[in-house]
């Protein structure tokens, strides 16, 4: 279990599998280089942002799901720390940020789909539902998609959302994180913050 945390009462978190730009993203949101590993699954704590005066902080928890090289036990313990870590904190987790790649999701949910198997992504959004965590899906690397509307379209149907998607933007935000193009996370992140009068955040997103 992660023992790292800092002794905040609010908190946003990254959440996402391996190599979908969720420290590219942590960067553009808090504006500090964090240690990466070259190679996947090389993170195996979280990247913590911490603003001690507003009592608030932004973690970037591991990559979870499959990494090359890395073995099945190391992957599937990562995978419990990151559970656990969300199921311990929930309470003061503002919003949960899934983080996917809007060129390749819908492929890897429909080839993890199965009687005896489910996805990661979907398994983690059902994860946060059940916990109550607000749930933003930040589709990535968007710039890279050519048929964007469809691609999204079919994310929001396998998530359980009736397309089209633009009914759900507080749930789902295009964005391109290495371009610093994450304009619709920023206002679906403030919509979660809102609900939760939590108003004063809004200068972090």
């Amino acid at each position: 279990m992660f023992e790292s945390r800092p002794d905040r009462d609010a908190e946003v978190v990254l959440l996402g599998r391996s190599n979908v730009g969720k420290s590219t993203l942590m960067r553009e949101l808090t504006g500090h280089n964090f240690e990466t590993g070259g190679a996947p699954g090389v993170t195996t704590e979280p990247n913590h942002y911490d603003w001690a005066s507003e009592d608030f902080l932004i973690t970037d928890l591991p990559g979870f799901g499959f990494m090359a090289g890395v073995p099945d036990d190391v992957r599937e313990r990562i995978k419990t720390d990151v559970v656990r870590y969300v199921e311990a904190n929930a309470e003061t987790i503002l919003v949960g940020i899934l983080v996917v790649d809007g060129n390749a999701v819908v492929d890897i949910i429909d080839r993890h789909s199965g009687p005896e198997e489910i996805p990661h992504d979907v398994e983690m959004f059902g994860f946060l539902q059940e916990l109550d965590v607000p749930i933003v899906v930040a589709v990535n690397k968007i710039d890279k998609v050519d048929d964007r509307d469809d691609r999204l379209d079919a994310l929001a149907e396998r998530l359980g959302y009736y397309p089209p998607w633009q009914q759900f933007d507080e749930t789902f935000a295009p964005i391109s994180a290495k371009r610093g193009s994450i304009g619709p996370l920023n206002d679906a992140v403030r919509h979660h913050l809102h609900e939760q009068r939590r108003d004063d955040l809004f200068k972090f997103f």
